[in-house]
């Protein structure tokens, strides 16, 4: 019993603090900084479940039950939001996930060693770029008046267009830019797994005779699958999460184009703008935020039955 009390009093909370005092301060700050920034404003989550009246206030207002979920689904705004969201994710995920993947194994077949660097580091500015100055790009060019594309159109003797009253190819359009703007950062994740592989692989496909696309096939990519498949499960836990800086700064408050290009996230802060139905809000912000946790926990376990190596958890 002596023995066994010493045993876990050596193992619990108060001698690891002592063992390891500075460590526990040094990670103060970003416990108190998370627990005040992300864990204390989620009782603000209640709302969902209130009739918020500013009289009062969040705790004092009546409990509604799923009245605001209700409202939200009925009106149409929520299937088409997350339809949307769903979608324009997915899209992203194959097209920016996808290139990087290409971009990394192009760079990463490059003898040029400052032509290498040169190319890698093109590529990835255009992550330091806000989507700011890029939803300026996008004005810039397909402005109706002054826009390059109309330019290019009526020099060859053609007709504007207003592309900005056409819904069906903005999702295209902010696809395109999506990924020009993250393809530099994802590959450097690529270009990393494809350094790390043994470079006797390729020595002995070469004295087997294997050219560079048999390499790539047989090599490179059975190695970097383990990457691949971690990559692809971060970006689907965040399948409903749109990029609400990208959609509004592309798109704006163009009413035209919001059946299209509408997401979970631009239609909280539009609402949060035009109306007081805070209940509302919260409630498709907490109804995007269980669907995400649920999305990535099952998608989790369909990998872990398939392979547990690559597994997130």
């Amino acid at each position: 019993m002596t023995q066994g009390g010493k045993h876990m009093k050596k193992h619990g909370f108060v001698y690891e603090f002592k063992k390891n005092k500075a460590l526990f301060f040094m990670v103060a700050p970003t416990v108190l900084l998370v627990l005040v920034m992300s864990y204390l404003p989620m009782s603000g989550l209640v709302l969902a479940f209130k009739n918020y009246r500013f009289d009062l206030g969040v705790f004092g207002s009546e409990w509604n039950g799923l009245e605001n979920f209700r409202y939200l689904f009925q009106s149409g705004a929520g299937w088409l939001i997350t339809r949307n969201t769903i979608l324009y994710n997915l899209l992203n995920l194959i097209t920016s996930q996808g290139l990087a993947i290409v971009v990394a194994v192009i760079i990463s077949e490059l003898t040029g060693r400052i032509f290498k660097k040169i190319t890698q580091s093109v590529i990835f500015l255009p992550y330091f770029i806000s989507w700011v100055i890029v939803g300026t790009f996008v004005f810039n060019i397909f402005n109706y008046e002054t826009g390059v594309l109309n330019n290019i159109i009526t020099a060859f003797g053609g007709e504007k267009v207003n592309v900005y009253s056409m819904p069906g190819v903005w999702p295209w359009i902010i696809c395109i830019f999506n990924a020009w703007k993250w393809v530099g950062y994802n590959s450097i994740i690529y270009i990393a797994a494809i350094t790390s592989i043994d470079a006797e692989c390729y020595e002995a496909a070469d004295i087997d005779g294997a050219n560079v696309f048999q390499k790539i096939w047989y090599i490179t990519f059975p190695s970097i699958r383990p990457t691949i498949i971690t990559m692809l499960l971060l970006q689907v836990g965040r399948i409903l999460r749109g990029d609400f800086e990208m959609f509004y700064q592309i798109v704006g408050n163009n009413g035209q184009l919001y059946d299209a290009t509408d997401v979970i996230d631009t239609y909280v802060f539009r609402s949060l703008l035009t109306n007081s139905n805070f209940g509302m809000t919260a409630a498709a912000t907490f109804y995007q935020s269980v669907l995400c946790f649920i999305i990535i926990m099952v998608v989790n376990q369909i990998v872990k039955k398939v392979e547990a190596d690559y597994a997130l958890f």
